[in-house]
């Protein structure tokens, strides 16, 4: 199988197993984002200032998200985001589950615009492995 960080990010991706540890070994830097509690836009911009580690400064809108990924400043040139959760996120919201993928997929464009890399990787909890 070929590593996932061997190759330029394409769109949302189904996360590696043990991902943080191989994440580490590509010295790419990864935040978790836990799509497990979100049931609005506030609960969904909440998760990601947790899991981006931001100020509470950060807008809280689609702006100031897309405006965090693609700030060399405040992201790596190699950066990967664990969308956690994300399926059932997705079916209980699909509104704001496409609002999300938009920035995040626009967030991933211009990274590589800007030679830069963003991963973003979907990872179930294990309960959703089960036949």
């Amino acid at each position: 199988m070929i590593q996932i960080f061997n190759e330029p990010p394409q769109g949302l991706q189904t996360a590696p197993k043990e991902p943080r540890i191989i994440a580490a070994g590509y010295q790419i830097t990864l935040r978790e984002i836990d799509f497990g509690t979100i049931h609005d836009k506030e609960s969904l911009m909440l998760a990601f200032l947790k899991g981006l580690g931001l100020r509470d400064t950060f807008g809280r809108n689609w702006d100031a998200l897309y405006d965090v990924l693609t700030d060399p400043n405040q992201t790596r040139p190699r950066y990967a985001l664990i969308l956690c959760d994300y399926a059932h996120f997705k079916k209980r919201h699909p509104h704001l589950a496409h609002d999300v993928e938009q920035v995040l997929l626009d967030a991933q464009h211009t990274a590589a615009q800007q030679e830069r890399q963003l991963w973003l990787l979907l990872e179930e909890p294990d309960h959703d492995l089960k036949g």
